[in-house]
C-alpha cells in the first residue's frame, strides 16, 4: 500500500496509540471529579496542556483543547463575532478556506455580519495590500489560512501579523492546520491572536485539537456547560485524546527541520516526473508552498474515476479536501487561482508524509500513466 492522502488523516503513530490506551484503561476518571481517582486524570490533562504548551511556544494558560481543526476554527470566528458584535460586524477571510472557515463565515452573513473574501494571484497567495485596504472601523476579526489545504499555498502569516499591529482592535485567527510540523510558525512573533490545529493531521487521533487563544482575548463560548477549558468548552474532557495528542505533537517536532528537508526532496521529486505525462499541469505553487502537498491536473480527466483506478493498485490520493471531495464540484481554490473550470474540475492532490519513500514514486508514475491509459481506451 502507497498512502498519499496524508492532508486528509495521517497513520496515527503505535506510541500515540499506546498512550491512548493506557490513559483511557488506568486513568479513566473525569477531571472535575473530587477524589483521587478523578485528581489523577486533572493531573494528566495539565501535564498535557503544558507540554503542548511548550512545543507551541506559548503559555498552558493559552492552550485550550477542542475536537480538531472544525470545532476550533468555528469557535474562533464564532465566538470572536458573538464577543465583540458590539464594537463591529465585518470580518476579513480569504477565498480559499478550508471550509470549517468558510462555512461559519456563510453562517454569520445570515446573522447581519458582513464578510469580504480576498481574491489570491495565480500562485494561491493573499496580497497584504488588499487585505489592509479592507480593513475597516468596524472591522473585528482577520481569518487566514497557513497552508491551503488543496495546493499547499503558504499564506505570508508573519507579515500580515505585523501589519495588524497597527489596528490593536483587530483579532488575528490562523488556521494551522495544514502547516503544523511542515511549515514553521511562530505564534508570538506572527502576532496570532487565536490559532486551530488537529491531532490527526500530525499522525494523532480524530477527534482532538487545539485552539490557542492569546491571554487577554475573549471569546463567547459555543458550547454551554461547565467550567471545562478555562469556561471557554463546556463537556467532560477527553483526557486520553488530549495526551495521545501531546505525545503526537512531540514526535512530529522531533527533527522536524530533517522530515521537511526530506519531504521537500521527494515532493520535488514527483513533481519532476508528473510534468513528463502529456496533459499534466501542476496546480501547487513551485515556490512558497507546503513540502507535503503536490495538486495537478489534466483537463477532461474525472477525478473520481482516476481516484479508483490507482485505489485498485493500492494507491491512495485524493480529489479536493476531504471535507468537500463527495460534492462533485470545481476546486474552489484552483478557480480562485485563475484556472479554467476544466482544470479545477479535474484536480488530483497528493499529500505526503515522512513514512513515504522515495522507491515509490516510480511506482506511483507508473500506475498513473497506466490509469491515464485506460481512462483514454475507454473514451475512445
Amino acid at each position: 500500500m502507497i498512502y498519499l492522502d496524508n492532508s486528509a488523516t495521517t497513520k496515527p503513530f503505535e506510541e500515540v496509540i499506546a498512550s491512548y490506551t493506557k490513559v483511557a484503561s488506568s486513568y479513566f476518571g473525569n477531571p472535575s471529579s473530587l477524589h483521587g481517582i478523578g485528581g489523577q486524570a486533572e493531573k494528566l490533562l495539565s501535564q498535557a496542556r503544558s507540554q503542548v504548551a511548550s512545543l507551541l511556544g506559548t503559555k498552558p494558560q493559552e492552550v485550550y483543547f477542542t475536537s480538531g481543526g472544525s470545532e476550533g476554527n468555528n469557535l474562533a470566528i464564532k465566538g470572536i463575532a458573538l464577543q465583540y458584535q458590539s464594537r463591529g460586524k465585518h470580518i476579513i477571510t480569504t477565498s480559499i478556506e478550508h471550509p470549517s472557515v468558510s462555512e461559519a463565515c456563510y453562517q454569520l452573513e445570515e446573522l447581519g455580519f458582513e464578510i469580504t473574501y480576498l481574491p489570491v494571484d495565480n500562485n494561491g497567495m493573499v496580497s497584504i495590500v488588499d487585505l489592509e485596504n479592507e480593513i475597516r472601523d468596524d472591522t473585528i476579526l482577520v481569518s487566514v489560512i497557513h497552508v491551503n489545504n488543496e495546493v499547499g499555498a503558504i499564506q505570508p502569516i508573519e507579515e500580515i501579523g505585523r501589519m495588524l499591529e497597527k489596528y490593536p482592535k483587530i483579532t488575528f485567527h490562523v488556521d494551522h492546520v495544514q502547516g503544523i510540523g511542515k511549515v514553521p510558525l511562530d505564534i508570538y512573533k506572527a502576532n496570532i491572536d487565536l490559532c486551530t490545529i488537529s491531532a490527526h493531521k500530525f499522525n494523532g487521533l480524530k477527534g482532538t485539537g487545539v485552539l490557542y487563544i492569546r491571554q487577554g482575548i475573549r471569546l463567547k463560548p459555543l458550547i454551554a456547560g461547565g467550567e471545562q477549558e478555562m469556561m471557554v468548552r463546556a463537556g467532560t474532557e477527553n483526557v486520553a485524546g488530549f495526551v495521545a495528542l501531546s505525545k503526537a505533537l512531540r514526535l512530529t517536532l522531533q527533527d522536524k527541520e530533517e522530515k521537511i528537508t526530506y519531504l521537500t526532496h521527494l515532493k520535488e521529486s514527483i513533481i519532476n516526473e508528473l510534468v513528463k505525462i502529456e496533459g499534466v499541469s501542476i496546480n501547487t505553487p513551485y515556490k512558497k508552498s507546503a513540502p507535503h502537498i503536490i495538486n495537478f491536473s489534466i483537463e477532461g480527466l474525472k477525478p473520481g474515476v482516476f481516484v479508483h483506478l490507482l485505489e485498485e493498485k493500492e494507491i491512495y490520493v485524493s480529489t479536493t479536501s476531504a471535507c468537500s471531495s463527495k460534492k462533485n464540484l470545481p476546486s474552489k481554490t484552483i478557480l480562485a487561482m485563475g484556472r479554467s473550470k476544466g482544470l479545477a474540475n479535474s484536480s488530483i492532490r497528493i499529500s505526503l508524509s515522512a513514512q513515504n519513500r522515495f522507491e515509490d514514486v516510480s511506482i506511483l508514475i507508473e500506475t498513473i500513466q497506466g490509469a491515464l491509459e485506460k481512462l483514454k481506451n475507454v473514451m475512445r
